[in-house]
């Protein structure tokens, strides 16, 4: 049968529009599809709709919801994967700027999509398919890192969605824990005899880090009836995590008092800049209305005394020893606080008698694991960012620091040896990075697991920039009483 002039010109069409999609993605396997087009539109030798001409009804009808949940299927497939996806956002860690329950909009285009890791997955599932429990991905083949041009590049302050890179490896019952911070921690359990790390020399100390981590990888590994499967996956299948970037490529960072600074420069913060607070009032207990109007959630509406737990002698040494005229501590809640619900709350001297910053000894082992610094999470660095084509000369002190970018994000092999460090065999002193970093941190600074505890985001890493909320629900309210936040829809992404 002899194809239309019309068939010719849709044919043409859409050639064309797949020839320039493989121009963009510089991805010319895709060609092998062309025959394909050709033989649906003009020659029709394949009888892709032969399930039409089936005589029984029901299976015509189970065919045709078949062919069009396939052909959903792929759509939705190139759409996640080179034009946008959608991310909720899980946790506070970016509140105020973004809310728990916040859909959005996020472009793949804005910084370019990669080409992915593992091509055949199932769409809409990052790794795990719901209800079989099972990988939504096929481990072969796997494709080396590769991005497509996009409108622009990560720059200072953007909100970012990027692959968790410490979430290579992963204990499957305790997955919010990276599993190298879980070794650590579990090492540290396991042997707690006090250690004075000021007394050691750089060798000894990173000696007691490594004791630490094998006892508690082993312990983990050892346990799977507690910890679950021990697995690895490839990035682009690691969890979704969306932060702030606070630091570019080839930049120093610091925090000194809770205020990042870039190269010696304060950044500005962000309007919704939280850090959590011990608040005492005169007596009282704060209302549900008065939490409403602050916004402070309900999962953040701790009450950690009414004045007569076993925390009072605690709470007094922060200061917090306000009593009513019964001779009872007042009550003393812990609270994430913005400037501004700082503020509104400092000047209520009807409800509030003092106000305490959480102190530092919360902050828990920071990055890297295996260097002791006596870095927090409020005064942290100076710490250089790596470069892509930047060279650095390694030394005792920096090695535990730039450690995982050269062996698990740029694929080398490094051991430390009597005479020195050896680079895939090569004994050196130096090294040169092929890939930039990213330093990335919540808004919500002492509610955030990011940078300051895990370390630096590869480039490979970078999934995409947010636009837009297109939906936002608060889980404390019910549909008929103020769930849906009409008042955040569509609202731009700072």
């Amino acid at each position: 049968m002899k194809a239309s002039r019309k068939q010719w010109i849709k044919f043409a069409i859409v050639t064309a529009l797949y020839l320039l999609f493989l121009l963009w993605v510089r991805s010319w396997w895709g060609l092998v599809v062309v025959p394909f087009i050709f033989d649906i539109y003009i020659s029709r030798k394949i009888p892709w709709g032969c399930w039409r001409r089936l005589k029984n009804p029901v299976a015509r009808n189970v065919m045709s919801w078949v062919d069009a949940i396939v052909f959903a299927l792929v759509a939705v497939y190139f759409v996640n994967l080179y034009a946008f996806q959608n991310y909720q956002i899980p946790s506070s860690s970016l509140e105020k700027s973004l809310l728990v329950g916040d859909f959005l909009y996020v472009s793949k285009v804005s910084y370019g999509p990669r080409v992915p890791n593992t091509p055949l997955s199932m769409p809409l599932a990052q790794h795990t398919l719901p209800v079989l429990n099972c990988k939504s991905y096929i481990e072969w083949p796997q494709w080396d890192y590769k991005r497509v041009a996009g409108t622009g590049h990560v720059q200072l302050n953007d909100i970012v969605v990027f692959n968790f890179p410490a979430g290579d490896t992963v204990a499957l019952n305790f997955q919010q824990t990276d599993f190298y911070s879980l070794a650590y921690s579990e090492g540290r359990r396991l042997l707690p005899k006090e250690v004075e790390m000021d007394s050691l020399t750089r060798e000894q100390q990173r000696a007691v880090y490594d004791v630490y981590y094998a006892a508690g990888s082993r312990q983990i590994r050892q346990n799977p009836q507690l910890y679950g499967e021990v697995v690895v996956r490839p990035v682009d299948r690691r969890e979704n995590y969306v932060k702030r970037c606070v630091g570019l490529p080839g930049d120093t960072l610091q925090i000194i008092g809770g205020q990042v600074y870039v190269d010696g420069k304060p950044t500005p913060n962000p309007e919704g800049l939280q850090f959590n607070y011990f608040v005492q009032t005169t007596g009282m207990y704060i209302s549900e209305e008065m939490f409403r109007q602050l916004g402070i959630s309900r999962d953040d509406q701790i009450l950690v005394s009414n004045g007569q737990n076993a925390s009072i002698a605690a709470l007094e040494q922060l200061g917090l020893d306000y009593r009513d005229d019964q001779g009872r501590l007042a009550p003393v809640y812990h609270l994430p606080l913005t400037k501004q619900m700082h503020d509104a709350l400092t000047g209520n001297k009807k409800l509030v008698s003092r106000i305490v910053m959480e102190p530092e000894d919360y902050s828990g082992p920071m990055y890297p694991q295996n260097l002791y610094t006596k870095w927090t999470r409020n005064d942290y660095g100076p710490i250089w960012i790596p470069a892509k084509g930047a060279t650095i000369r390694l030394t005792e002190d920096n090695l535990p620091i730039y450690e995982r970018c050269i062996t698990a994000y740029e694929g080398n092999r490094l051991e430390r040896r009597p005479d020195g460090i050896y680079i895939n065999g090569q004994r050196t002193d130096s090294y040169t990075f092929t890939l930039d970093y990213y330093w990335m941190m919540g808004d919500n600074r002492h509610n955030s697991a990011d940078s300051r505890y895990w370390g630096f985001v590869p480039e490979d890493h970078v999934v995409g920039k947010p636009l837009f909320i297109w939906l936002s629900l608060d889980k404390d309210r019910g549909w008929f009483d103020g769930k849906i936040r009409w008042n955040r829809l569509f609202k731009r992404v700072e």
